[in-house]
């Protein structure tokens, strides 16, 4: 059964203060990857995990506060935004569905993908620096 939309807010929001945009539904995410076809894109499935709270969005947080940073932001919310979540990850179908991840996308295509497996066990710092190479790596 999905968290009641009250008690998720506050875990969408640590995302949003930071110019993440929610897509939460199959048409905003088609619309976000063709507004970003030429750019340069980041996508997180957002969850409601520990590993969700404790590394993957606080990660994100400080990853975007870098001077290089892709130029489009946008999460969809894995157990809230079925259809969303189910369009999102159309986008990187070849790459087992995991909760959170983040796809890094540059001119629609992925260039960077971290799986849960690589947030679970890493501090927020770690999935931060891992991210902030990538970006510098596709985003210059």
């Amino acid at each position: 059964m999905p968290y009641p939309p009250l008690m998720v807010r506050p875990m969408r929001e640590e995302l949003t203060r930071f110019g993440v945009q929610e897509l939460m539904n199959a048409e905003e995410v088609d619309a976000f990857m063709e507004a970003s076809k030429d750019k340069t894109a980041l996508i997180v499935v957002n969850s409601v995990c520990g590993c969700a709270a404790g590394s993957a969005r606080p990660g994100v947080a400080m990853a975007l506060q870098g001077e290089t940073k892709p130029e489009f932001a946008g999460a969809v919310f894995a157990g809230q935004d079925l259809e969303a979540t189910a369009k999102a990850r159309s986008y990187f179908a070849d790459i087992p569905p995991s909760s959170p991840c983040v796809a890094l996308f540059a001119n629609g295509e992925l260039v960077h993908f971290v799986p849960r497996h690589h947030i679970e066990g890493r501090d927020a710092e770690t999935v931060a620096q891992d991210l902030a190479a990538a970006f510098t790596e596709h985003c210059s």
